[in-house]
């Protein structure tokens, strides 16, 4: 690790050891919640600006949603991804973003702190109990009603996904506003969602129709990850030659990362594109994703195509991808043989999904 990556890792356990108490002792819950109509202004924050991450609160912000049907909600993040992400979302109404580097841009940090605690906020919601700056921007908030993000005492019911990263959010907060008199929620906690448009999903399938044989399936690899998450070229060039032969008569494909980059050396028709939305839209319309933990990797997920994970580093249950027969898979447990099992039965309920609406 470099001497600057030390030096962050230092700063952000010093300000986890500062602000974990925050919020914990005044927890008030004598507060009752009469009437949810009146939470109409609501402050979420998740101060980062990963893809990832922000894409893994959109399960919270729809779940906010629908228990506040009368609010317009503020995200509190990092970056410039959220206005992208969430701009079809109607209960969005608009970013706080920290700048990337605090340090030099001093004036602009200290102005967006100032402007949370001028806001008038009915609740403010940190995403990340282990987020110090989550935990400040609630503190400072001048929102009647502030969660934290804790989970006060024990579910009733333990959840058996509740350590995924985008779920216990979820359930943290249907525990939270029961404290407050509202009903307890069992519904399914909601899928990520991009919430493409049908203009957006058109020209994905035109972007797509461009690159394959439209007469056959295709299946979209992404051979790229950030640090340790990455497989290595030999890694990649095994598993592409392998899916050559297992699916000879489907179109593969790669979809690119921002660095332009692959570790199958461009073997594959490729797509890129540096527009979040297009990319998303692009992927809509695979029968399947595989690739490595990554925000590709929960775009794909977002957009309701049915992904493969591979996970060699990361925690599967905090990051698998859910929903429509998307699976993680523990890269470093799983024989190469069993991958192919899990693609063939993604692949064959996809084709039954695509019979049935047909029919």
């Amino acid at each position: 690790m470099s001497v600057l990556g030390k030096v962050n890792q230092f700063r952000r356990g010093v300000m986890r050891g500062l602000t974990k108490n925050i919020g914990k002792q005044k927890t008030d819950y004598s507060i009752v919640l009469v009437d949810k109509t009146e939470i109409k202004r609501v402050l979420i924050c998740r101060p980062n600006g990963r893809l990832g991450n922000l894409l893994l609160i959109t399960p919270l912000v729809q779940e906010v949603s629908e228990t506040f049907p009368n609010c317009k909600i503020d995200l509190f993040v990092k970056g410039t991804l959220a206005p992208i992400i969430f701009e079809n979302y109607q209960v969005y109404n608009k970013s706080i973003h920290l700048p990337k580097k605090p340090f030099k841009s001093l004036v602009e940090y200290m102005k967006v702190w100032v402007s949370i605690m001028k806001e008038p906020y009915d609740m403010a919601i940190n995403v990340d109990q282990n987020s110090s700056s989550g935990r400040l921007a609630v503190k400072f908030s001048n929102a009647k009603y502030k969660f934290y993000g804790d989970l006060d005492g024990e579910l009733k019911e333990p959840k058996s996904d509740y350590d995924h990263i985008a779920k216990y959010p979820v359930y943290n907060f249907r525990n939270y506003v029961t404290k407050l008199g509202l009903p307890k929620r069992n519904k399914i906690v909601p899928s990520l969602d991009l919430k493409l448009s049908s203009s957006e999903l058109e020209n994905g399938r035109k972007i797509l129709d461009n690159l394959i044989d439209s007469s056959k399936r295709t299946i979209c690899i992404f051979t790229y990850a950030t640090g340790t998450k990455c497989f290595s070229e030999e890694w990649w060039e095994s598993f592409y030659s392998r899916l050559q032969t297992e699916y000879s008569n489907y179109n593969i494909i790669e979809i690119l990362p921002v660095e332009n980059v692959s570790q199958i050396g461009f073997k594959a028709p490729s797509f890129y594109s540096k527009d979040i939305r297009e990319m998303g839209s692009f992927l809509a319309h695979v029968d399947v994703f595989i690739g490595a933990d990554s925000g590709i990797m929960h775009l794909a997920s977002s957009v309701q195509t049915p992904t493969v994970g591979l996970f060699s580093v990361s925690v599967i249950k905090k990051y698998e991808p859910y929903d429509n027969s998307s699976v993680g898979i523990d890269t470093t447990a799983c024989p190469q043989d069993e991958y192919f099992k899990i693609i063939n039965s993604i692949l064959e309920n996809r084709k039954l999904k695509i019979y049935s609406k047909a029919v």
